[in-house]
């Protein structure tokens, strides 16, 4: 009776571990595809506040000197730097998802779209350049760079006009409340 027992024991345990290894080998193949449509919607999301900043630096310029506008912006992962140097907008993100071609740049509404490779890993850079028509700045320093990264709560983007600089383009001002 003891020998029936215990076999009994030992199937349960055998049969528990095989499922837990099942389980595993499952979860070994979904998680890297889950995280994968997790970056790409996380970089068609970016694509999409890029596009936002862009219809609101528009909008501002063609209303005038102290016009401003404010844009709630989530960065769930990755970070956005603000480029007063080079009148660069650049979003990047170290993603499971290869957005395009690696090594080659995409241009895709207005934006230049970059995947490079980095071991299992890509890193998709989205960039708007503003350097032909605006000088991009932040909390009114010019020549300065701010970089936003991920947070739990949504920042508080102000994007301002600030008039016309020497070189006849418009100074746009940006801060994060």
């Amino acid at each position: 009776m003891k020998e029936v027992r215990g076999q009994v024991w030992i199937e349960t345990v055998i049969y528990t571990l095989i499922a837990f290894v099942m389980i595993g080998l499952v979860l070994s193949f979904a998680k890297p595809k889950i995280e994968e449509f997790q970056d790409k919607a996380v970089i068609e999301q970016s694509i999409n506040i890029l596009k936002d900043i862009d219809t609101i630096i528009t909008e501002i310029e063609r209303y005038g000197v102290g016009n401003q506008r404010e844009l709630d912006i989530g960065i769930t992962k990755g970070e956005l730097t603000i480029n007063g140097i080079t009148n660069l907008l650049v979003f990047e993100i170290e993603s499971r998802y290869q957005y395009s071609e690696p090594g080659t740049d995409l241009a895709e509404g207005g934006l230049i779209i970059n995947t490079e490779k980095k071991g299992d890993l890509n890193i998709v850079k989205l960039t708007k350049n503003y350097d032909s028509n605006y000088d991009l700045f932040y909390q009114q320093e010019t020549n300065g760079k701010k970089i936003i990264s991920q947070a739990a709560s949504e920042y508080k983007l102000v994007i301002s006009n600030e008039g016309i600089n020497m070189n006849g383009k418009t100074k746009i001002n940006f801060g994060v409340n």
